[in-house]
C-alpha cells in the first residue's frame, strides 16, 4: 500500500502576515539601499579607502599617526591606550578648566618606572613649539628637561608644570593652533587646520631638502574648503598630503 499523504495547512493570522510583509519590506530596502550606494557612492560606502600598489594604507575618514619630521604630524589623540585606534574612539572627557589636561600626570607602571599618564596640553605646546621653531619664553631653560640623548624628557616637564611652588611657565610667541594641541571628540579626525599645517611647513620642507613655499603650495592644493560651503571650517586631510608629500619629494639622505 502506498503511504497516505496528508496535505497541513497553516493558516496565518493578520499579524503574523503583517509581519512577513514588514521584514520583506525592511529586506527590500536594505538591499536597495546597498545597491545605490555602490552605485552611486562606492568609495564612501566602502569606507573611503586608500589604497597603494594594490594595498590599503589607510582611510580619508580615519587619522593616522605621523610623528617623523618628513611628515605633517596629525592632531593629538586620546583614542585607545596609544591614541588613534578606530576601534576605542573618544577624547579624554577632560574639561578646559582641568589640571590634568593643561598639566598632565605621570603614573609608575609595571616596571616601577615612572612615565606618561597623560601629557597635557602645555607638554604638547612645548613640544610643537620646539619641533617647528617657533620662538617662545620658558621660566626654566629647556635644557634642564632634557634626558642623556638631549631629547625632551616628558616626565621631568609634567612633573614641572605640576610642581605647586615653582611651576614652570612656557609660552610660545605666538599662538599655537587649538587643533596643534587638543585632541578631537572622536580621536581621529584626519584633519588639522590650514594655520597648523603651515606652521608645519619649513620643519618638513627641511627634512625633504624642498623649499619652504613648494612645501606651502602643496599643503594650498589639499587644504579643503567648508563642507557645503557654510559648515566648519577649511581644513587638510594629513594622510592625502603627507601621501602627496612622498610623491613629489625624497626624504633627504639620514632623515628617516
Amino acid at each position: 500500500m502506498s503511504p497516505v499523504r496528508k496535505k497541513i495547512t497553516v493558516r496565518l493570522g493578520a499579524d503574523e502576515l503583517e509581519e512577513i510583509r514588514s521584514m520583506a519590506r525592511r529586506l527590500g530596502m536594505t538591499v536597495n539601499d546597498f545597491v545605490l550606494a555602490q552605485a552611486l557612492f562606492h568609495d564612501q560606502a566602502n569606507g573611503s579607502l586608500i589604497t597603494t600598489n594594490g594595498q590599503v594604507i589607510g582611510s580619508h575618514l580615519i587619522g593616522q599617526n605621523f610623528s617623523k619630521p618628513e611628515y605633517f604630524h596629525p592632531r593629538p589623540s586620546a583614542a585607545g591606550a596609544n591614541g588613534y585606534d578606530p576601534t576605542a574612539t573618544g577624547g579624554s572627557n577632560l574639561g578646559p578648566t582641568s589640571a590634568k589636561l593643561l598639566n598632565g600626570t605621570t603614573k609608575i607602571d609595571d616596571k616601577k618606572n615612572e612615565v606618561v599618564d597623560l601629557d597635557g596640553i602645555k607638554d604638547r605646546v612645548v613640544h610643537y613649539s620646539v619641533d617647528n621653531d617657533i620662538p617662545y619664553e620658558s621660566s626654566v631653560p629647556l635644557d634642564q628637561f632634557k634626558d642623556s640623548r638631549g631629547e625632551l624628557d616628558d616626565v621631568k616637564l609634567i612633573k614641572a608644570f605640576n610642581d605647586d611652588k615653582s611651576p614652570l611657565i612656557f609660552r610660545a610667541k605666538e599662538p599655537i593652533p587649538a587643533d596643534a594641541v587638543t585632541a578631537s571628540a572622536s580621536g581621529i579626525d584626519p584633519h588639522i587646520s590650514p594655520r597648523n599645517a603651515e606652521l608645519q611647513a619649513a620643519r618638513v620642507a627641511k627634512a625633504r631638502g624642498a623649499s619652504v613655499d613648494q612645501v606651502r603650495a602643496l599643503v594650498t592644493q589639499h587644504t579643503e574648503g567648508r563642507t557645503l560651503g557654510v559648515l566648519g571650517e577649511p581644513h587638510v586631510n594629513v594622510l592625502d598630503l603627507n601621501l602627496a608629500l612622498d610623491a613629489q619629494f625624497s626624504v633627504r639622505t639620514g632623515e628617516r
